[in-house]
């Protein structure tokens, strides 16, 4: 192969490399955050321990919308305090106020971050798409609890305080965005 030919290879190498990379960041990023906590990002369980410690956190609630969702939603408990390893329930309200039929998906994470690790959502509206009909009133339940093993963790033993903040966003219903895409045409 002369010069030519192996800086050709190599610059196609770099490419293709660039943009595997760059295709698996997103994946990658969303597990690290997962496994680490890290951004506040909360863990996912399917029941609480059964340790439950007289120790007490308040969980704040917090609740945004994007600027074209049209919805209203918020909190209907501004604040709770929940013992650490105690399943609890708190609500979110959400109200479509626009003439037409919305599906809208909620981002969600804790503060302070290093809380993200222990804060466990047992069930949560999160985890699936909400489509409200106009004027459309829910409640949504999110079922969590706070992992007693924080308060053995140095970097996380002093949070007592919790902010948990969902913002719902606008989304193509999954289904509707199936039924828009084109028929293959196969001869």
């Amino acid at each position: 192969m002369n010069r030519d030919t192996r800086t050709l290879f190599g610059l196609v190498a770099v490419v293709l490399t660039m943009g595997a990379l760059a295709w698996a960041a997103v994946p990658f990023y969303n597990w690290f955050c997962r496994v680490t906590g890290f951004a506040g990002t909360t863990q996912v369980s399917t029941q609480a321990p059964d340790d439950v410690l007289e120790e007490v956190v308040r969980v704040r609630f917090d609740a945004n919308v994007d600027g074209d969702l049209g919805w209203t939603f918020r909190p209907m408990q501004t604040k709770m305090d929940v013992r650490i390893g105690e399943n609890a329930m708190a609500f979110y309200e959400a109200v479509n106020n626009t003439d037409e039929t919305i599906t809208g998906t909620a981002s969600y994470n804790v503060a302070p971050d290093v809380a993200g690790y222990y804060f466990s959502k047992i069930q949560c509206f999160c985890f699936t798409e909400q489509t409200l009909e106009p004027g459309e009133r829910v409640e949504m339940p999110v079922n969590f609890y706070v992992d007693p093993e924080m308060v053995g963790d140095a970097d996380a033993s002093w949070v007592r305080d919790i902010t948990l903040s969902y913002t719902f966003h606008r989304t193509e219903p999954k289904q509707a965005a199936l039924d828009a895409e084109p028929a293959s045409n196969v001869n």
